[in-house]
């Protein structure tokens, strides 16, 4: 197992060892010690599964303390563009985001701390799996516009599939007015 720490503290791409032969694969998708020797002292408590076709985008959503929420995202089927934004009030790359390629074929995953908004596009159909360290709470969730102009995440697509409730999301700067 690899671990890929990106310019944004805390985010860190797994990049698992494949074991291959005739019958298929195999590699580990979660190990506690390796990760605890990195630092990801998570304790994961929900594991969430969503497919989406390909051209949906899902976010960006975070849960504010004390339900926000650590997580490791991974693609089963398919691949998507995973995207993280600092939300930290205190982080020094407050308001900026970092993007990975996750693929079913590299197995690779993605560990988001707590206090960062999470979205993802689906490259191609695509089975998200994602665990998280802390419950879902529906009064703690909140989201920030995919498309903010603040933020200029590149997507890499005009017309995304979008829900209703994702296209009411609020802009950066309405959230750093409300952010607590």
């Amino acid at each position: 197992m690899k671990f890929k720490h990106y310019e944004i503290d805390g985010i860190i791409e797994v990049i698992p060892d494949i074991f291959k032969d005739d019958r298929g694969f195999f590699f580990e998708s979660y190990h506690e010690q390796k990760f605890r020797e990195i630092g990801i002292n998570d304790n994961f408590v929900q594991s969430n599964q969503s497919f989406s076709s390909k051209g949906v985008l899902r976010g960006l959503h975070y849960q504010t303390e004390p339900y926000a929420q650590a997580k490791l995202v991974r693609v089963v089927k398919g691949s998507a563009l995973d995207i993280a934004v600092d939300i930290r009030r205190d982080s020094p790359t407050f308001g900026r985001y970092c993007q990975c390629i996750l693929t079913e074929t590299a197995h690779n995953m993605l560990y988001i701390p707590g206090g960062f908004a999470h979205g993802f596009l689906a490259l191609e159909d695509c089975i998200f799996q994602y665990m998280c360290s802390n419950f879902y709470n529906r009064s703690s969730e909140g989201g920030i516009r995919w498309n903010d102009e603040t933020l200029a995440i590149d997507w890499s697509i005009v017309n995304p599939i979008v829900s209703e409730k994702d296209l009411k999301l609020q802009t950066f700067k309405a959230f750093t007015k409300d952010y607590k």
